[in-house]
Parts: structure tokens; sequence; C-alpha cells
């Protein structure tokens, strides 16, 4: 499941409907906004429950603002709301297998995490460079995995997964509105990582890409449409899915 901050809510919708057409999930691969709901899949949230519980939030109480060290955002408020999220779980206690990307700014290399905390790794995987403060994991000072891999899908295969449905929702058609810093921050790793990004989806069996190019980046209030085009486009590739699993 792939970065795209406001838009990755359009995962949960997908998730939904692979559990009502009976898909198994074996594995979720996940970077940024994709690791965030991964790890609310990984711990057995109700993914109907969920959107209702977003929706009540005021996303402006998780910005902890401080004068700008390594970003914006202190990013511990967003720490403690994962960490309540994820009942405070490892890996290893997770009902579904759950894998973390995220970046190490120093060594300028993607890593993989699958131990410990999840919602460290989450944590790390969602700090928006020059935005929220980096997470410093096992002496490595982390950032979002879209900076080195927006859309995991050789992570998958690196797992030995043999069918991989890549979830994409960050590029599209409609044009971009720039309206805050945040945004321009998004646009901007966005558009370094595209070219990169265009061939890791030719390299997943079936491309589930939500109608979400028109919902801005930063639109966490857009919770329901967001939801409705993952549910949409998942719709659209089951047929695909289901003869590529012989159900």
């Amino acid at each position: 499941m792939g970065a795209g901050s406001a838009r990755g809510l359009a995962h949960i919708g997908v998730i939904q409907v692979l559990q009502e057409e009976g898909i198994p999930i074996d594995l979720v691969v996940g970077s940024s906004m994709g690791a965030l709901i991964g790890s609310f899949w990984g711990v057995g949230l109700d993914m109907y429950l969920l959107p209702r519980l977003l929706k009540e939030l005021n996303f402006n109480q998780f910005l902890d603002m401080q004068v700008p060290g390594m970003g914006f955002i202190a990013g511990n408020r967003m720490e403690e709301f994962i960490r309540v999220l994820t009942h405070g779980k490892t890996f290893d206690e997770l009902k579904g297998k759950l894998v973390v990307v995220a970046t190490d700014l120093e060594a300028g290399e993607r890593i993989v995490l699958q131990e410990g905390p999840v919602f460290q790794a989450v944590r790390a995987s969602i700090s928006i460079p020059g935005v929220i403060k980096p997470f410093t994991l096992n002496n490595r000072l982390l950032v979002d995995g879209a900076v080195t891999d927006r859309l995991p899908v050789s992570v998958a295969r690196e797992l030995d997964a043999d069918l991989v449905v890549a979830v994409d929702v960050t590029f599209g058609e409609h044009e971009i509105k720039i309206r805050n810093i945040i945004d321009v921050f998004l646009q901007s790793i966005s558009l370094l990582e595209k070219q990169i990004h265009e061939t890791r989806v030719v390299e997943a069996d079936i491309v589930i890409q939500p109608s979400v190019a028109n919902l801005g980046m930063t639109r966490f209030d857009l919770i329901e449409e967001a939801v409705t085009a993952g549910r949409e486009a998942t719709i659209l590739n089951i047929p695909k899915i289901k003869e590529a699993l012989n159900l």
C-alpha cells in the first residue's frame, strides 16, 4: 500500500472490499500512509468503524508545532495516537503480517521494518522531511518511506509474495492545487519520485488506482470520499484478483 498522505485513506476502502469478497490478505507492505492504514489492519481494527472514528477527529490536535529544528511538527502526539490504536503491539503480535518501509536519511537508503513496536516503525514511515521531525530508531535517523519507495512492490517480491496487488494513491490527471507549505513538501517529493514510481507500478501483478487525484494531500476531512474511491477502484479489479487466485 503506497504513500499519498490524505489520499491514502482510500486504502481503507480497498481493504473493506477485499474482506467482503473473501480475498485473503497474507501480507501488507506499507509506505507512509500505507504503513499507517496497514498497521490498523494488522491489529485487526474494524475497517468500517475506522472511517467513522477518523471522521470525528480534529487532525489539527496532532500538530504539536515547534521551533523548526528538524521539522515544524514534533510528531509526539501522532506517535501516541498510533501507539493507542495499535495497542502498543509488536510486529510479532499482529493478526496479519505487516512490513513497514521507511528511509534512512543519513545513509540515503530504504529501510524495511518488521520487528519491535509497530507504532515506532509507522511513526518513522510517516515523517515527511522538513515537516515532521525524523524518528530515531535503532541508531538510524528515519523519515518518510515515500522518499525512497513510494509504492513498495519490490519489498513484497523480496518477501516471496506470489501475487502482488499494488494500491497506488499518488498520481492522477487532475491539476494539483498547492495550498500550504505541507502541500509544497508533499508535491515536491512526489515529483522527484514519479519516474521511479511508474516503473514500480508496472512490476505489480495487479494495480488498484483509486480516483483520488482531485483530493488534496492534506484534506484529511474528505475521509468518506477517499474511502469510496478506494472501494470503487477495488470492485473494478475483483474479477482480475479472483481469476489470478483461481477463486
